[in-house]
């Protein structure tokens, strides 16, 4: 089954389209705001330095500028803008050489990495074979107001800087910033399945992560 089309421009984005090809300044740098830190991080997963990224960023954004005649409203205008980043990066990466294909950065195969530690399921040969030896720590019993506070933010924000790129940007566009599944798989150029996948093993590590915060924590305090 192919994946089904992203989610065309919305009234917002058409205004801002108009205001754009309008020449406007203050509609341009408000989107620049908006958008450049994750397209900058996009675009450190396909070159080798900050310097080179930020030069891709700033290419893609004239061809932002140079395409806006172009823009049909097909996609969301933030989708049809990392598409034109993704492009300009993948131009730049093959021309850098890069030794690691841009195809396998985002090809997530399931069995090359388990979501969960196999470590934590009862081995095989025991009676109780693949149910959980160490399971997940619910969290019911923990304060909303810890699981809130700035120092547990804090971890999580490090337990997403440490997972792989191609992890990384998928959990931060779906949980920090909140984007469909739709716009990251047609922002980034990839399958439904592979944003899935990724998405999947980024939340897992990140659970993980939090789940032996929260316990080590509760040693300290107990």
């Amino acid at each position: 089954m192919s994946d089904p089309p992203p989610p065309a421009a919305t009234h917002d984005d058409l205004a801002l389209v108009r205001a754009l090809r309008a020449g406007d300044e203050t509609a341009f740098m408000m989107l620049v705001e908006r958008l450049q830190p994750a397209m900058l991080r996009v675009a450190l997963m396909h070159v080798s330095t900050r310097a080179v990224a930020e030069d891709v960023v700033q290419d893609a954004w004239v061809g932002v500028l140079k395409g806006l005649d172009g823009f049909e409203g097909r996609s969301s205008l933030r989708t049809w803008i990392f598409r034109i980043l993704v492009n300009t990066a993948k131009t730049r990466g093959q021309r850098e050489a890069r030794t690691i294909p841009f195809s396998s950065l985002w090809t997530a195969d399931p069995d090359a990495e388990p979501s969960v530690e196999p470590g934590r399921f009862v081995p095989p040969g025991h009676p109780a074979s693949g149910s959980w030896a160490e399971p997940p720590v619910g969290w019911g019993s923990t304060p909303e107001e810890r699981l809130l506070s700035k120092e547990t933010l804090a971890e999580v924000s490090r337990a997403i800087d440490a997972l792989p790129p191609n992890q990384r940007e998928v959990i931060r566009m779906r949980d920090v910033l909140g984007w469909p599944s739709a716009d990251v798989r047609n922002a980034l150029d990839i399958s439904e399945t592979n944003q899935r996948v990724l998405l999947h093993r980024a939340r897992a590590k990140v659970r993980r992560a939090l789940e032996e915060y929260l316990g080590a924590e509760r040693e300290r305090t107990a």
